[in-house]
């Protein structure tokens, strides 16, 4: 753009030159060839370097000129939408809250052996209505709470397989919660489903705060 202000002068002066030129010309009379004064004068002001000169400079001007215009347009800074403000701050915020709550990848785990409790508790998902892909944090839960043992007791009164505190609360699942793992697990998985909504969430909640 700056290339502008110099051509904007000398095109001036190229013109009052011109006018000069035809003026002089013209008081002189017609030439010998019989054409004008004013026609002779402007054929010699043509065939002058001068003339070749600003006529580069004009066309370089002109293609200066446009180069900035397609600048100008590729440099064009980008406006954020209030849609796409808003999509990028869900986002962010997605993200923040997946990292900030330390869930963690469900555990896979074989069908147990038949007989166990933990088999026992595997065929019983179903009737809480959990998949059998819950059943790898439910074995994890409990593993860490009871070791899967039906008289496993904790100091504080907690007891058995899910660590009902206190243990009369597996009351409601049968009369021998005492001794029997599956009413123990029967209790243990309405539990789980009541409060967290799935094994996995329990797990979770157990990773976070050593109980669930």
């Amino acid at each position: 753009m700056r290339r502008n202000g110099v051509i904007l002068p000398a095109a001036i002066v190229a013109a009052i030159a011109v006018g000069g030129v035809s003026a002089a010309a013209w008081l002189m009379g017609p030439s010998a060839s019989g054409a004008s004064g004013a026609a002779a004068g402007l054929e010699s002001i043509t065939n002058t370097k001068t003339v070749a000169l600003l006529q580069q400079e004009h066309q370089q001007a002109i293609v200066m000129s446009n180069a900035s215009r397609t600048l100008t347009v590729v440099a064009k800074a980008k406006v954020a939408t209030p849609s796409s403000a808003v999509a990028s701050a869900n986002q962010s915020s997605s993200s923040s809250s997946s990292s900030s709550t330390g869930t963690a990848a469900e555990p896979t785990a074989a069908a147990p052996d038949p007989g166990t409790a933990q088999s026992i508790a595997y065929n019983m998902l179903a009737s809480f209505g959990f998949s059998t892909s819950q059943f790898g944090c439910l074995q994890d839960i409990w593993q860490r709470e009871s070791g899967w043992s039906y008289d496993a007791e904790n100091p504080s009164g907690a007891y058995g397989i899910p660590q009902s505190l206190p243990a009369s609360k597996m009351a409601s699942a049968g009369s021998d919660y005492l001794t029997n793992p599956a009413t123990q697990i029967k209790w243990g998985l309405g539990y789980i489903k009541d409060v967290y909504g799935s094994p996995c969430a329990a797990w979770n909640f157990e990773l976070a705060n050593n109980y669930y």
